[in-house]
């Protein structure tokens, strides 16, 4: 797999990876109805069929300090209460270590007090558990001095989950933004600040917000769940997680269409080998161009 690396500045932002850690997820649950045979070529499974997965979230660091998405809480995982945070680091194989999301932050030189806004691409667990903190016995956000930013209508699933994502949606990370009114509810596709907007996507979960950035010159698309590694960029190539398969297949035909007229890069937020992806469209579908790490 070639991969180059990249630095990458939009208007007055340097765009830094942050990883949060690794987890592992069943292979089939990742790529639903395409074979194994075929998804194993670059993502090989364990013993227990769980494959390779970065919760990686986006730092633009600049006059504002911009975080898209803060990973699965690895560095908090005991906020769950210490059965299920143990029961949750041995089915999801959650790994913190070095890439955990503060040691990811202060490797930019970065304090928590220092992130001005988080935008979060929905509140599924692996996207805003990094969000909450306990301290001294009691949930707070991570990010004193943030902003949180989500989609509404995501919110209201999150709190009357269906039995499909009732074990993605937590409380335990998204009250604590409710009660230090720090969470900003969107309304559908929105500019957070001049230069970053959301593209809305429905057929993952609902009201699941795509973080669109771009200076005029150059652009980048958190894909979120929408397209969560760069395998995901075939538009047949879906996730057993996502909730209304055909209508994802046709709001990835249209974002990734877009994105590939403004040749923009896509940024992977589950790809444990690569960053981001240039695209391009053949035969009625997309295929990566290149492949790319920030450094």
């Amino acid at each position: 797999m070639d991969i180059t690396p990249i630095k990458l500045k939009i208007g007055d932002y340097e765009l830094l990876p942050v990883p949060t850690g690794e987890f592992g997820l069943d292979g089939g649950a990742m790529f639903g109805t395409v074979p194994k045979v075929l998804w194993e070529k670059s993502n090989p499974a364990d013993e227990k069929n769980r494959i390779r997965m970065e919760a990686r979230g986006l730092l633009l660091k600049g006059k504002k300090n911009i975080l898209i998405d803060c990973g699965n809480g690895a560095d908090f995982i005991d906020k769950y209460g210490e059965k299920l945070g143990t029961k949750f680091a041995e089915i999801y194989k959650i790994e913190s270590g070095g890439s955990s999301l503060l040691a990811s932050l202060k490797k930019q030189g970065l304090s928590p007090e220092n992130i001005d806004i988080v935008i979060l691409t929905h509140l599924h667990f692996d996207h805003a558990g990094g969000g909450v903190t306990s301290k001294d016995g009691q949930l707070t956000p991570t990010f004193p001095n943030a902003k949180y930013y989500v989609q509404k209508r995501n919110l209201t699933v999150a709190q009357n989950p269906n039995l499909r994502e009732k074990a993605s949606y937590f409380a335990a990370n998204f009250q604590p933004l409710i009660d230090a009114k720090v969470l900003v509810l969107l309304d559908g596709p929105s500019e957070i600040i001049p230069g970053i907007s959301t593209w809305i996507s429905n057929g993952h979960t609902e009201a699941h917000q795509m973080v669109h950035i771009t200076d005029g010159k150059t652009t980048v698309v958190y894909c979120g769940d929408v397209v969560p590694t760069s395998s995901h960029v075939r538009l047949p190539w879906l996730m057993g997680y996502d909730l209304n398969p055909l209508l994802l297949i046709e709001e990835k035909s249209k974002y990734l269409g877009q994105a590939a007229k403004e040749n923009a890069y896509l940024f992977f937020e589950h790809d444990p080998y690569c960053d981001l992806a240039k695209i391009k469209e053949m035969n009625g579908d997309f295929a990566v161009e290149q492949r790319y790490t920030l450094s």
